[in-house]
């Protein structure tokens, strides 16, 4: 059963990072260093911070 979800899991969390990277982000890694990047990358530019969330959800 858990198979079968993983992929929408994956699905919502892309869908996440493209209106809210560091949200995105720190639900699949936790408030750690990743997020911390991902907001300081989100605070100067939105484009850096979407493409991070990507890197790290995929």
């Amino acid at each position: 059963m858990e198979q079968a979800s993983a992929p929408a899991n994956k699905l919502l969390l892309v869908i996440l990072a493209v209106l809210l990277p560091p949200l995105a982000v720190a639900l699949k890694t936790g408030l750690d260093k990743t997020f911390v990047l991902n907001l300081i990358l989100t605070l100067f530019m939105w484009i850096p911070g979407l493409i991070h969330a990507l890197i790290v959800i995929l």
